[in-house]
């Protein structure tokens, strides 16, 4: 009798910070105020996408591999890219119901700041790299909420953003390149 081996499961970690790097960097370049607002229409089809329904995937597969912190981070921060750009396309199309005042923006953001707090405790226990991608997306979901009826705070939030962005592109990168090298060659502080 033959012995079938199950085919080992790729670490979609690269996938999931980098479609959720891209998408937070364009949308934050422009709440940082270095491109026109008038761009936003190329930032949502991106964020529908790679920081959506990529992303989204990416978690579906965590699920395969037993990650529990991937499957449900992945999964609802891709659900969050592809609820924004849904909203942006309803609002663009003059949908009745939704222009929401700031007020309401602002409790969503306050909703995902709870939710990434939480998730920052989690990833505690993961390298420091991924630990600094949560560490600065909870203060970007709280800037952004301030930033709804104070409009600096609304520009800091941009800048904070990018800066988030990056630390997720490094991590992502550093998944990628390790694991198609086989070592660490980009150190992401791995945890003892």
């Amino acid at each position: 009798m033959s012995e079938t081996t199950t085919p080992k499961l790729a670490n979609v970690g690269a996938l999931g910070l980098g479609g959720f790097a891209l998408s937070t960097f364009i949308l934050n370049v422009v709440n940082a105020g270095w491109v026109d607002a008038k761009t936003i229409g190329i930032v949502m089809p991106v964020a529908l996408f790679y920081g959506g329904l990529a992303q989204f995937m990416a978690g579906m597969w965590e699920v395969k591999r037993g990650d529990t912190f991937g499957a449900t981070c992945f999964s609802s921060y891709g659900a969050f890219w592809m609820g924004v750009a849904t909203f942006f396309f309803l609002s663009l199309a003059g949908v009745q119901g939704f222009a929401v005042p700031p007020a309401g923006v602002a409790i969503v953001m306050i909703a995902w700041g709870i939710f990434t707090f939480y998730a920052t405790i989690a990833s505690l226990k993961l390298p420091w790299a991924v630990t600094w991608v949560f560490i600065t997306l909870t203060i970007l979901f709280f800037l952004l909420a301030i930033g709804e009826f104070i409009p600096i705070v609304h520009t800091i939030a941009g800048y904070e953003g990018v800066l988030c962005a990056l630390i997720a592109w490094y991590s992502s990168a550093g998944i990628l390149i390790n694991t198609v090298h086989g070592r660490n060659l980009v150190p992401l502080g791995e945890r003892e």
